[in-house]
């Protein structure tokens, strides 16, 4: 009986012993452990570094929205500046023109011959719808040529300043009138040659100008004058059926009918 319960015991202790040499130990992988603990670590330093990101983009960008404003506010200072400057400058050339139909109206009634001329076919009005330049060298030349008539009486020294702006603006918008201007110089000199080529220059190279058709009225007295009687017939006959209304065809008509009878 005894001997049953040592051996009893015994085969209890072996049974322990087996269960306990199969059952394998537990084994912590330090590497592993590292990596699951570092994990959360490195998504709170990638938030902040976003974070720290989005705060500089945030301010950069509403510095540049501040400079934004700021150019947008001297734009509009700008825009204002020029619309004031665009008024004025408008003011100014609205007055410069009325001046310069007053010169072409003074230019007109100075250089209307008293003697070689009955009063009746002097030069017709100024046309006063010249279209005025904004080229103030070229303002100048002309305002220069022109006071040599109305203001200094020089009206032989007017001839070349009106020929030296004719060579030096031949597109200016003043070029008829000047080339008109000058012809009538010459003509009340009698210099009717070259009276003629002046004449001749408005009427061939300026359809448009409103000083034309006073040109073709000079151009056939200078013909008359010269004796060309035919020609001046020819011309006052075009001058009247082209321009029926201007001015110029009024003086015309009393001239053609003489030269007709």
């Amino acid at each position: 009986m005894k001997l049953s319960k040592v051996l009893f015991g015994v085969l209890c202790a072996a049974n322990t012993y087996v269960v306990a040499a199969a059952e394998p130990a537990p084994v912590i992988d330090a590497s592993r452990s590292n990596v699951l603990n570092a994990v959360p670590l490195s998504l709170v330093d990638r938030l902040s570094n976003l974070e720290r990101k989005l705060d500089a983009r945030n301010r950069a960008q509403i510095k540049v929205q501040s400079q934004l404003d700021e150019l947008q506010n001297e734009v509009n200072d700008l825009r204002g500046v020029t619309e004031l400057h665009t008024h004025q400058l408008g003011q100014v050339l609205e007055r410069q023109r009325e001046l310069y139909q007053e010169l072409d109206r003074r230019v007109t009634k100075a250089l209307a011959p008293t003697n070689q001329v009955p009063a009746a076919i002097v030069a017709p009005t100024s046309d006063g719808n010249v279209n005025y330049s904004n080229d103030l060298t070229e303002n100048e030349a002309y305002d220069r040529a022109v006071n040599m008539v109305l203001k200094d009486k020089r009206y032989d020294q007017a001839i070349p300043e009106f020929r030296a702006f004719n060579k030096t603006y031949p597109q200016s918008t003043y070029a008829a009138n000047a080339h008109y201007w000058l012809g009538q110089l010459l003509f009340n000199k009698n210099e009717l040659a070259e009276a003629k080529v002046e004449f001749e220059s408005v009427v061939n190279q300026f359809p448009d100008s409103r000083k034309r058709s006073d040109s073709m009225l000079k151009l056939a007295m200078v013909e008359q004058k010269q004796n060309n009687l035919a020609v001046a017939i020819t011309i006052y006959k075009k001058l009247i059926a082209e321009y029926p209304k201007s001015s110029a065809a009024k003086l015309a008509q009393p001239r053609l009918t003489s030269l007709s009878q």
